[in-house]
């Protein structure tokens, strides 16, 4: 792996990250309401599915 794909890779993870505020802050806003009211087990499960499906989706597009 080169540097240049790690930093391709986070210059599109911000990208993807300002969408939703660019396109809808209020709805934005509510999203991370919610957010703060789940308890630390919703959040932790949350991150796991997240990662996971990151996992697998790095493993179809290298494979």
């Amino acid at each position: 792996m080169l540097w240049s794909d790690l930093l391709a890779a986070f210059a599109l993870y911000l990208v993807l990250e300002g969408l939703l505020p660019f396109a809808s802050p209020q709805r934005w806003r509510r999203s991370l309401l919610l957010l703060g009211q789940l308890g630390d087990r919703e959040l932790r499960i949350g991150g796991l599915v997240i990662m996971l499906a990151g996992l697998f989706l790095l493993y179809l597009v290298r494979a």
